[in-house]
């Protein structure tokens, strides 16, 4: 297309405006939906916890399973600070979990993000030929007494 000067020009450019948005469809945003937690006492998608010590008989609270109900596409991993500790370090880990029993880490990260404040891991793609059960939050760890106390939210989304 050959565009004129003056008259036609902003002709020229609606035209042009048409053919490109022919030539190039807008994609679509995914559709995320908030995981539930495995275990939940309320009805909320996001967790809030605290970084405990390990305990001689029982479970901890590190872990945190999300269950994956239906098939996506991709999955995004939130974590929030609620210390008010400006030192707070938070060991953080991600694992996408597999109904053959495998498991692929996606997050392995400290954080020391201000009181209100975190991050979104992610989007992190299915793996094609497995099938998603659970994704995985771990926050502290036995190795880091310094991360002990401190309190945070977590939520996992499954996009399509």
């Amino acid at each position: 297309m050959t565009c004129r000067p003056a008259p036609t020009a902003s002709a020229c450019s609606l035209a042009t405006l048409a053919l490109l948005s022919l030539a190039s469809p807008a994609q679509a945003a995914p559709v995320c939906t908030f995981l539930t937690p495995i275990g939940a006492s309320s009805t909320s998608p996001v967790v809030a916890k605290s970084v405990g010590p390990g305990k001689a008989i029982g479970r901890t609270n590190w872990n945190t399973d999300f269950i994956v109900d239906q098939p996506y596409s991709s999955y995004k991993f939130f974590f929030t600070a609620n210390s008010s500790d400006t030192n707070a370090q938070y060991p953080v880990e991600g694992y996408m979990k597999f109904t053959d029993g495998s498991n692929l880490q996606v997050v392995n990260q400290i954080m020391n993000p201000p009181i209100g404040t975190g991050r979104m891991f992610g989007p992190f793609p299915a793996i094609p030929g497995k099938a998603a059960s659970q994704m995985n939050f771990k926050v502290g760890a036995s190795n880091d007494p310094g991360a002990l106390g401190f309190s945070y939210r977590i939520s996992v989304q499954g996009c399509r």
